[in-house]
């Protein structure tokens, strides 16, 4: 659901919903497929002539480097951001795993990043940098920082990241005022 800028005094839905989404992931996918369907050759019709355990060494390499990057790829194919009224939960890729969900009561504050890229977090995929803070990260663009009152940060490349911080400062200005506090 996205807001529009003329909504912006509006109450927010229960539910606010974003993602974001990497379709160059998808050749690496393929790619890692591609190597797993060469060690599948090699195990079943091979002319290897350098002896077996060469051959048993090139089979699982293949495989085994094949099933590693077509799963590393399609876990971060895509990130879901989900909002409710308590808390935000991130997943990643098809079966959302990684996954993390970040109580409203744990969050300080969060920015808007108009611009965030792999290369400032070492790659894509679930980062951690010590002088940064942890992050999520599927595509170069847009994204939410979260500030934790723990001091760390969380960083979500999603669409929409500036209807999604809004969503969460009107969510935790709620909280602030509600009757738990």
């Amino acid at each position: 659901m996205r807001d529009h800028p003329q909504d912006v005094d509006a109450p927010h839905p229960d539910i606010w919903t974003g993602r974001a989404t990497n379709r160059f992931q998808w050749l690496l996918a393929l790619g890692g497929a591609a190597c797993m369907a060469l060690g599948i050759e090699l195990a079943v019709d091979s002319a290897w002539t350098s002896g077996t355990a060469a051959l048993a060494m090139a089979v699982v390499g293949c495989i085994a480097a094949g099933l590693l990057v077509l799963f590393g790829t399609l876990a971060f194919v895509h990130v879901d951001l989900k909002l409710d009224r308590e808390s935000l939960e991130v997943r990643c890729g098809h079966i959302g795993v990684p996954r993390r969900r970040i109580l409203l009561a744990h969050v300080a504050d969060a920015d808007f990043a108009p611009l965030v890229t792999p290369r400032q977090w070492g790659g894509w995929g679930y980062r951690w940098r010590p002088e940064r803070g942890t992050a999520v990260v599927v595509r170069r663009g847009e994204g939410v920082v979260l500030r934790l009152w723990d001091g760390h940060t969380f960083t979500i490349t999603v669409d929409d990241a500036e209807a999604a911080v809004r969503v969460i400062r009107d969510r935790l200005r709620s909280n602030a005022h509600g009757p738990l506090h």
